[in-house]
């Protein structure tokens, strides 16, 4: 074999493969915490508190950015500790679950975790206006409503449009649809990535309880 070729196959294969463009993204991770609670399983949430700069009042999981000397799942112990106020030790990860590319610049790693039933919650309030829980029941037996939202590009000025084909356009350009998801509880919406990944999970503990 051509030595050329006999050096890049060596480049190539000894190397780990990741995302090009992955420092175009935020990387955060979230843990999806169950809760025993009133003789069933529950999924806790929180609701953003409405002082943030990104999506007050919204309903998340507990989670957060991913800091360069952590991998994803400390990340989510770590925020979730940070926002509920319990300990490390009283989260019990179980798993992981598919990551979530996200069409406004996200990545995120969702992980299984149930906390532990003497964990004593004490919200930070600065972040978490309140945390509420869904019985794991009702959630298996629901489908979320389902809804579509669009994404189109713009070049921006400076943009050297004269090097594309022809025709190309200056203004918006439909690119494509995505789903949406929402699950009504009681005043609670739950949408978006967060329902994303809760979907993620309700059809894997299905399967694991099939």
């Amino acid at each position: 074999m051509d030595d050329t070729l006999r050096k890049l196959r060596t480049v190539l294969s000894n190397r780990s493969v990741a995302i090009e463009n992955e420092a175009e993204y935020m990387s955060s991770a979230v843990i999806v915490p169950l809760i025993f609670q009133e003789n069933n399983w529950h999924v806790l949430f929180e609701v953003r508190a409405a002082n943030l700069n990104r999506q007050p009042g919204e309903v998340c999981f507990p989670g957060g950015r991913i800091e360069a000397d952590e991998n994803p799942l400390e990340a989510a112990m770590r925020e979730t500790s940070e926002e509920l106020g319990i300990s490390m030790e009283s989260i019990n990860p179980l798993g992981s679950l598919n990551y979530v590319v996200a069409t406004m610049g996200v990545i995120l790693h969702p992980f299984v975790a149930y906390l532990s039933e003497d964990a004593l919650l004490e919200p930070n309030y600065s972040e978490v206006a309140e945390v509420f829980t869904i019985p794991l029941e009702w959630l298996i037996n629901t489908e979320p409503q389902e809804a579509y939202m669009e994404v189109a590009t713009r070049p921006m000025g400076g943009f050297p449009i004269h090097l594309l084909p022809p025709g190309y356009p200056d203004d918006w350009k439909r690119r494509k649809s995505y789903s949406v998801l929402f699950y009504e509880y009681n005043q609670y919406v739950v949408w978006g990535l967060t329902a994303k990944v809760l979907n993620g999970f309700v059809k894997l503990f299905r399967a694991a309880q099939a």
